[in-house]
C-alpha cells in the first residue's frame, strides 16, 4: 500500500486481510527515511533508527497469525522524540552529546505502553536540544547530536518547537504516528506548522516517567498524527495510572483507553465555542483562515461566543519562566540520577557544553541553563509564590472562569503562525500563538490543520478545562471532517509565495 497519508485504520484493515505485514510496512518506512531524511531533502528529522525494528515487526506478524491483533496499533510503526527513554539499543539524549554512549536502562512509561499495544518503535526523532530550554536565542529543531531539522513544506523554514523532528517526520510520512512532548507549545506548535493534529493532554493523563524533563508542573507527552482519529487511537494507548508518576493519580476516573467513541462528524452541532481574540495577532492572512474556520463551524451548528477574554495574561507570562527555571534544575538532576552517565547534574551538563563548545554551542549559548543552575530549592518562597500565581491565573481565574461563564465546550484560537525562516544567527522568529494558557494550567489542547498561508500550514486550536479531552476530540473531529485541508508536503526549497 502507498505510505503517503496512510492511516492506522487503513493499515489495520490491510493487515487483517493479509495484504500487508508489519515487516513490509516498516521496511517501506525505513526506505523512505533513507530517501527523504538522510538523502534527498535531508530533513534530519530522525536522529536514530531502531536496529531491532524488523525483528520486532516479524515477531508481531507471527503473533497476529497465531493469536490475532492486540488492537489497532498492532504492527504500526511509530517515531518517538529523543527525550523519551527506551530500554533497548537506542540512545536517549535530548539531542545532547553529553548523554551519548549509555542507553537508558529501561523503557519509559510511554515506550512501555506503545510496546504493550503492539506498536513498533521505528526510531527516535531529532528535537530542539534539551527540549529548547538551553538558550533564549535558540533555533528550534537544532541539536548538537542531530543537527538542524527542516520543514518538509519549505526546506528553508523552521519546523517549530522542541518536538520539531516528530512534527517534520510525521508530516513527511516517515512513520504512521509520532509522540512528542510539551512544556509550552512543543506538541501543538510543530503540529500546527507541519500540518498535523497534535494533542497536549491534561497534566497527569500520560505518565512522564522516563522522559527527560523541563518542569513537572507543565511537562507531558502527547500524540502527533495526520488525522484526529489516529491521534485519538494513540492517546488511548498512552493513558493510565503509573505509581512512578504521582501526577497520574489525578487521572483516576478520567483516563480512557478508547477515545474513538467521541469522534462524531456531527459534533459541532450545539457545541459552544469561545473565540479568544487576544491570540489573533498573527497577521491578516492567518486571521482570514481563522474566520473561514469560524464561519464554517457556525454554519455546522456551533454556538459561537465571540469574543472571550483572558484576564491578566501579562502577570503569569512573567512568572512562567521563573517556575520553569526552578523546576528544570530540580527535575533534571533527579532524572540524571536514574541514568548511568558521566554527567550527574545540570552543573555537569553546563561544564560539558563549555568543554565541547565547538560541537554544542556553535550558534547559541546556554544562558537558560546557567540561570536555572543559579536558582535555589523548590521550597523557595519565590518559586512557590510564582507557581501558585500561575495556576490561579490560568485555572480558576483563566480557563475555568471563561468556560464556566460562557458554558463553553472549547476555547478557539489560531495555534501559531506559518513557519518562519530558520535562522542560526539570530534564532527563532516566533510571532504569538495560544499554547501558554493550557500549558501553564496543565489543561488539554488540540490543534487541527486549518489552512495554508503561502503554501505553509497553519492550525486551529481547541482547548478547555481539565479532563475535557472527550469534548475537545468531538469538536476537533467534527471540524476536521467539515474542513479537511491537510495536504502532504512537497519538499519545496522555499515557500511558494504565489500559493
Amino acid at each position: 500500500m502507498p505510505l503517503e497519508e496512510a492511516t492506522i485504520s487503513e493499515i489495520s484493515r490491510q493487515m487483517g486481510f493479509g495484504l500487508l505485514t508489519s515487516e513490509g510496512l516498516c521496511s517501506q518506512y525505513l526506505q523512505r527515511i533513507q530517501e527523504f531524511d538522510v538523502k534527498g531533502s535531508q530533513l534530519r528529522s530522525v536522529i536514530e533508527k531502531n536496529p531491532d525494528t524488523l525483528d520486532t515487526a516479524r515477531a508481531l506478524d507471527r503473533e497476529r497469525k497465531a493469536k490475532g491483533p492486540r488492537g489497532f496499533l498492532h504492527g504500526v510503526p511509530v517515531l518517538i522524540k529523543d527525550n523519551i527513554d527506551t530500554g533497548d539499543k537506542m540512545q536517549t539524549t535530548a539531542g545532547s552529546l553529553a548523554l551519548v554512549g549509555s542507553p537508558a536502562g529501561r523503557d519509559s512509561y510511554v515506550a512501555d505502553r506503545l510496546r504493550a499495544a503492539g506498536a513498533v518503535i521505528l526510531g527516535k526523532t531529532n528535537l530542539s536540544e534539551w527540549a529548547n530550554f538551553r538558550s533564549t536565542r535558540s533555533t528550534s529543531g537544532w541539536s548538537g547530536r542531530g543537527g538542524q531539522t527542516k520543514n518538509p513544506y519549505a526546506l528553508d523554514r523552521n519546523p517549530c518547537g522542541s518536538s520539531s523532528g516528530t512534527g517534520a517526520a510525521i508530516a513527511a510520512n516517515l512513520a504512521t504516528i509520532g509522540v512528542g512532548t510539551e512544556t509550552d507549545g512543543s506538541v501543538v506548535c510543530p503540529s500546527s506548522i507541519n500540518g498535523l493534529v497534535g494533542i497536549k493532554p491534561t497534566l497527569g493523563l500520560i505518565s512522564r516517567k522516563g522522559i527527560i524533563p523541563i518542569a513537572h508542573s507543565q511537562d507531558t507527552a502527547g500524540p502527533m498524527a495526520r488525522t484526529v482519529r489516529d491521534a485519538a487511537i494513540l492517546l488511548g494507548a498512552l493513558t493510565g495510572i503509573d505509581p512512578n508518576d504521582p501526577a497520574t493519580s489525578a487521572s483516576d476516573g478520567h483516563f480512557l483507553k478508547d477515545y474513538m467513541r467521541f469522534l462524531d462528524a456531527g459534533g459541532l452541532k450545539g457545541a459552544r465555542l469561545g473565540i479568544a481574540r487576544q491570540f489573533f495577532n498573527l497577521g491578516p492572512r492567518v486571521n482570514a483562515v481563522m474566520e473561514q474556520c469560524i464561519n464554517a463551524m457556525r454554519l455546522a451548528g456551533a454556538v459561537v461566543v465571540d469574543p472571550v477574554e483572558f484576564p491578566s495574561i501579562d502577570a503569569w507570562q512573567k512568572t512562567e519562566q521563573l517556575v520553569l527555571l526552578y523546576e528544570f534544575k530540580a527535575d533534571l538532576n533527579q532524572y540524571l540520577a536514574t541514568r548511568n552517565l558521566p554527567v550527574k547534574t545540570l552543573a555537569d551538563i553546563i561544564a560539558f557544553n563549555n568543554t565541547h563548545r565547538a560541537e554544542e554551542m556553535p550558534y547559541f549559548d546556554q544562558e537558560l541553563m546557567e540561570q536555572a543552575q543559579a536558582k535555589g530549592e523548590l521550597t523557595s518562597k519565590e518559586y512557590l509564590d510564582a507557581l501558585a500565581q500561575n495556576l490561579r491565573l490560568t485555572r480558576a481565574d483563566g480557563i475555568d472562569a471563561i468556560v464556566t461563564k460562557y458554558q463553553l465546550d472549547a476555547i478557539v484560537a489560531p495555534t501559531a503562525g506559518p513557519a518562519w525562516l530558520t535562522d542560526l544567527i539570530d534564532g527563532d522568529h516566533v510571532e504569538g500563538g495560544c499554547s501558554s494558557p493550557a500549558a501553564v494550567a496543565g489543561y488539554p489542547h488540540i490543534t487541527v490543520p486549518a489552512g495554508f498561508v503561502f503554501g505553509l500550514p497553519v492550525g486551529i486550536s481547541f482547548f478547555g478545562a481539565a479532563w475535557t479531552e472527550p469534548k475537545l476530540l468531538r469538536v476537533a473531529y467534527a471540524f476536521e471532517q467539515l474542513h479537511q485541508t491537510r495536504k502532504a508536503p512537497r519538499f519545496l526549497p522555499s515557500a511558494d509565495l504565489h500559493a
